[in-house]
């Protein structure tokens, strides 16, 4: 009987552990998690500030005895180091234990920008469920909220700020928003539309310090009162200085640092596994030393589209990551080879900001070489940029059109060549899915593109 360890309980953890079971139903399977929550996921949290599900809503599988009827063994501990050459993890406390395939699945940790008093009582992040119980106990309505990151992830936390009724503020280094997914006009768009509904924005600005600003000294009257017995203190967050790099300086009862993510694998340092930005993998999930894996936000894949190995830090990708890693655990145990392959991973952004719908698909900055289309109606709030390499799509952003994400994801990662199309788009961007029908019937790529319309 072998045993398959898998560290992260996230999704990508989770769904190579059922995987695993699926397919090798007497197997020792441990999942080593660092958080004694049962297993939930990250994503679901803006919602849960929102007040659109509990706690409970967040949670991976609604069981509680989940992993115990598929005998799977959950462990929380923190990992410290990976052994490839003996085949061990070392825990906090010294504890070791054997595995015959292992699994990294410990996906990101946020990062923490280097600001005099990040650590302040106040600042907070949004990563896990006690950030999130941190938060809601802060953010009321009324509160002053500054949010320093204004990409990805940090707006879906501002759009679960915004609804709990927060004077919020939000501070970007970069010239314009969510600036690693969409080009200056759709970012400077994205910050405009934020700006019409209430939210101060700072773009090109940078968070210099944070200091607490000490309460005011009670009255007389106060201390007297406090001195009887009559009264209580009140129970008031001490307000926190932000200084900008504007010059100008913001008072804040709550501050959220969503300054990005990286791929949480300091423990595999002299592990013998090969790291880049994330753990290596080829497209069996496999690193470089057989038996061991990785999947999900930590994992460093091949990018069909840019034929670049990236991390895509994105739920899609990690569940079928971990899908083909624990089949291909199984088929190692086994002595028998790799049973699946990972097609590539997807390079995938719809954001929805305060109601306004933007999308990012492959290489949306373009290639060198390659032709660029770009149609705007800033009064509309519509914007569309599409990338070509020849006669190819390999590329887009739009800001509005929602109606074609899905046909852009289609000829994204389906490289049609678009022929005498790709002129046409070249005209008129917007006739986007006459070409994919056109293009992807003539080729027999076809599956039928659904188009993604916000309900």
């Amino acid at each position: 009987m072998s045993h398959h360890v898998i560290l992260g309980a996230g999704p990508a953890g989770v769904i190579a552990a059922e995987t695993i079971r699926k397919h090798a139903p007497q197997d020792q399977i441990t999942i080593i998690g660092d958080e004694s929550e049962p297993s939930y996921s990250r994503m679901a949290i803006p919602y849960l500030l929102m007040g659109n599900i509990d706690e409970a809503g967040t949670y991976l599988r609604k069981s509680p005895t989940h992993f115990q009827d598929l005998n799977i063994n959950v462990r929380v501990a923190h990992v410290q180091k990976v052994q490839a050459a003996t085949k061990t993890v070392v825990l906090d406390g010294g504890e070791s234990i054997h595995f015959e395939t292992l699994l990294v699945a410990t996906g990101s940790r946020p990062v923490t920008p280097p600001i005099p008093g990040i650590k302040s009582d106040g600042v907070h992040r949004c990563w896990t469920l006690a950030d999130a119980r941190a938060i809601a106990a802060l953010a009321k309505p009324g509160a002053r909220v500054l949010q320093l990151g204004a990409g990805f992830i940090g707006c879906i936390i501002m759009e679960a700020l915004a609804a709990r009724g927060v004077q919020l503020s939000v501070v970007e280094m970069g010239d314009r928003m969510v600036p690693r997914m969409m080009g200056p006009t759709a970012g400077g768009m994205i910050r405009d539309w934020c700006e019409a509904k209430g939210v101060e924005v700072f773009t090109s600005t940078r968070v210099e310090s944070i200091t607490p600003h000490a309460p005011a000294e009670p009255t007389m009257l106060e201390k007297i009162a406090r001195t009887i017995g009559i009264g209580s203190p009140k129970a008031v967050q001490p307000a926190l200085n932000v200084r900008l790099s504007n010059g100008s300086t913001v008072q804040a009862d709550l501050v959220i640092s969503a300054a990005g993510v990286r791929p949480a694998i300091g423990f595999m340092e002299d592990s013998g596994v090969t790291c880049l930005l994330g753990v290596l993998t080829d497209d069996h999930m496999q690193t470089n030393v057989a038996g061991i894996y990785a999947a999900g936000d930590c994992a460093e894949a091949f990018d069909k589209v840019s034929g670049k190995m990236i991390v895509s830090a994105i739920q899609p990708n990690a569940a079928e990551q971990a899908r083909i890693a624990g089949m291909n655990m199984v088929a190692f145990a086994r002595g028998q080879a790799a049973k699946a392959n990972l097609k590539g991973v997807t390079q995938i952004n719809v954001l929805d900001t305060l109601g306004l719908i933007s999308s990012s698909f492959g290489d949306w900055q373009g290639v060198p070489g390659g032709d660029h289309v770009e149609l705007t109606d800033k009064s509309a709030w519509h914007h569309l940029s599409l990338q070509f390499k020849g006669d190819v799509l390999v590329g887009c952003n739009s800001v509005g059109w929602t109606e074609h994400v899905g046909v852009m994801r289609g000829l994204v990662e389906g490289r049609i060549k678009l022929g005498a199309w790709k002129e046409t788009l070249m005209q008129d961007p917007t006739r986007l899915m006459e070409a994919y029908l056109a293009a992807a019937q003539g080729q027999g790529e076809w599956s039928g593109a659904t188009d993604v319309r916000r309900r």
